[in-house]
């Protein structure tokens, strides 16, 4: 591509590219270590899909699972429900075999012995009173119990999910969440519940999405979310396409019911499938069974559709740079780079928006 020559005469950009293009391929899928969960989120699309009704395979079943992904030539997975905390000799198998990502719900902490480089993804929904209520009933300050469990903790960052009636709530979470010694990336709330009011979707990011531009501006040295990012998953927008499945780059290759949509032209991971929990079966993608795409805001789906999109990114020096900032962040969260100082890189990466 005779652009990107010339966009890579750049040296900020010329180093960055070529940081990424030395990991080499990405060849991801997602996995359900359990259907076991020590909480019950209102909105978690894990039970609302019943998810966890897949059953919890057996160990042989999971050391069959590794063996078969390791020469499928998978290297990348990203661990998800129901809780891994609740899974930790499966996650030290992992993590001996792969590059993987790990959400976890913060209330048990994960040991680091074993496990000293593995990138925590720890939830939180709001300041403690919208936590609490989401993710407990009101029942307990889960943030405070996050917040303990990882301070300091270099592996660890906040996975800020953020309601669209939140805004407001923003710049306390991120300084707490600094306070503490941890970095954090954006998810946006879906209500799944249909709970309404300041929860709902349905009423837009736009607000959302500039209380986070603005922390991004106070702290750049310490958001994992960019703001092309942050602008691409708050709108649902891309290029003049909408978000939904017929643009999903994250879907099970190998279900007969993904195949029209795997043949419309559009992007997607040729590798990518999501795992039950059997270690066995897969669904349609990351975080749905059946539910409307619509409603999906889940940061890692939007990373891919924004890396796969690569092609589209070459018109200007200024889109490149977008797909650039945003690919290497990805990269960066879950460890796929390792630069001589996160923080200055982090900074980097913001000034270049």
């Amino acid at each position: 591509m005779s652009a990107l020559k010339e966009f890579l005469k750049d040296p900020i950009l010329h180093t960055l590219y070529n940081e990424v293009r030395k990991t080499g391929p990405v060849r991801s899928i997602s996995l359900d270590i359990t259907n076991e969960c020590n909480l019950r989120c209102k909105g978690c699309y894990f039970f609302d899909e019943g998810m966890d009704q897949a059953g919890d395979g057996r160990e042989e079943d999971f050391d069959a699972f590794i063996k078969n992904e390791k020469k499928r030539g998978t290297n990348f997975v990203t661990i998800v429900g129901g809780e891994p905390a609740l899974a930790l000799p499966r996650l030290k198998k992992l993590h001996q075999n792969f590059k993987v990502n790990v959400a976890t719900n913060g209330l048990i902490p994960i040991p680091k012995e074993g496990l000293e480089d593995l990138p925590l993804g720890v939830a939180v929904w709001g300041d403690h009173s919208t936590d609490s209520f989401l993710r407990s009933n009101g029942k307990r300050d889960l943030f405070k119990v996050a917040l303990d469990n990882y301070k300091n903790d270099p592996r660890a960052f906040f996975y800020y999910t953020v309601a669209p009636g939140h805004a407001g709530q923003v710049k306390s979470v991120v300084e707490e969440c600094i306070a503490n010694g941890n970095k954090v990336l954006f998810n946006y709330y879906s209500d799944m519940e249909g709970l309404g009011g300041g929860l709902d979707y349905r009423r837009g990011f736009e607000e959302v999405q500039g209380a986070i531009d603005e922390v991004i501006e106070k702290y750049p040295d310490q958001i994992y979310t960019t703001r092309y990012f942050n602008k691409t998953t708050s709108s649902g927008e891309l290029f003049g396409e909408k978000w939904g499945y017929d643009v999903c780059t994250n879907l099970s290759v190998n279900l007969p019911e993904n195949s029209e949509r795997l043949s419309n032209g559009k992007p997607y991971n040729p590798h990518f499938r999501a795992y039950n929990s059997d270690f066995k079966t897969t669904r349609r993608c990351c975080t749905g069974v059946n539910r409307d795409c619509g409603s999906c805001f889940d940061a890692w789906e939007h990373f891919s559709w924004i890396m796969a999109n690569m092609r589209k990114h070459m018109t200007s020096k200024k889109a490149f740079t977008n797909w650039l900032t945003t690919t290497y962040m990805f990269y960066l969260v879950n460890r796929l780079v390792s630069p001589p100082s996160l923080e200055e890189r982090l900074a980097e990466i913001h000034s270049l928006e």
